[in-house]
């Protein structure tokens, strides 16, 4: 905590550097246990989406535990995933989903999310062209995006006269109530993002729009390393750190997500511990006084 920052978001002098470092170190497919591991596992694009909109949909809680509820969806899902979701029917294909539990996440919310994928297929011959309809790639970012991507897809469900349980909305946020749209976003980073991590499926949206998945590690060293602001999680935050991270790559701001996000989950950054920032790959660049806990994203409500 020896360098100090020029503004209250702008790039230090020699911070790139150290996390171009860190993303060339993280940027390797079998760097830590992720869901996305999960999703690589799929060769066909079409898989892709559809995996990835599951798993990153339940990406909250502890990793191990994502895992196993990604594989149990999947195993309802069966060999091909996208194949089962355009031939979804709720009455002969929901009852698999009913024992199915993630949290407070439901076997009727997951039969209601298949059905909207099916609905957005059905629609648009994909969900990249169901996201599509509703981007403008001459934006700076996916805000408006994402807000006409969750109104849409929860009006199909409204159409279609099926009962929206509460919990399928989680699936669903938009940054107008004040969401990170972590989830959304990170889904956005696999498709979009295409590196030893991400996967490069979609073609149609842009790098340079995307938005950081704001996830408590994301928070904690957004704010030790003076990239926003902002106390509160919420789209404010994560919009903030990305235009920070975007100062140091126009292209990609998001890239360092990944290395960022797992060297909170290893405890590296030394934060409340004893060992202060002794053994955090981005040492010297905190900022005095930000070792204090950060506000976590609400469990309850969409994110």
């Amino acid at each position: 905590m020896t360098r100090a920052a020029s503004s209250a978001t702008g790039p230090r002098e020699g911070l790139k550097e150290a996390l171009d470092r860190l993303y060339v170190e993280y940027n390797r497919a079998e760097a830590v246990a992720d869901p996305v591991e999960i999703v690589r596992r799929y060769p066909d694009r079409r898989d892709r989406e559809v995996v990835g909109f599951c798993a990153a949909g339940l990406a909250f809680g502890r990793v191990a535990s994502v895992l196993q509820s990604v594989e149990r969806v999947l195993n309802v899902l069966g060999p091909s995933p996208a194949a089962f979701v355009r031939e979804f029917d709720p009455v002969r294909d929901g009852e698999a989903f009913g024992p199915l539990v993630h949290r407070w996440t439901r076997g009727d919310d997951l039969i209601a999310l298949v059905l909207a994928l099916r609905r957005m297929i059905d629609e648009a011959g994909s969900i990249e062209g169901f996201f599509l309809q509703g981007h403008d790639a001459a934006r700076p970012d996916v805000e408006a995006s994402l807000e006409s991507f969750s109104s849409r897809a929860l009006a199909l469900l409204a159409a279609a006269r099926k009962a929206r349980p509460t919990g399928v909305s989680y699936f669903f946020p938009r940054p107008s109530t004040g969401s990170a749209c972590k989830r959304l976003n990170l889904y956005l980073r696999w498709m979009v993002r295409s590196d030893s991590v991400d996967l490069g499926a979609w073609s149609g949206v842009s790098p340079s729009q995307l938005i950081v998945p704001l996830d408590v590690h994301v928070i904690r060293l957004g704010q030790c390393l003076g990239l926003t602001r902002y106390k509160s999680p919420g789209w404010k935050m994560a919009s903030e750190i990305t235009a920070s991270l975007r100062r140091m790559d126009p292209a990609d701001p998001v890239r360092y997500d990944f290395a960022l996000c797992h060297v909170g989950m290893r405890d590296q950054c030394g934060f409340n511990r004893p060992f202060g920032d002794s053994r955090c790959p981005l040492r010297g660049w905190c900022r005095s006084g930000r070792h204090t806990r950060p506000a976590s994203p609400r469990p309850s409500g969409p994110r």
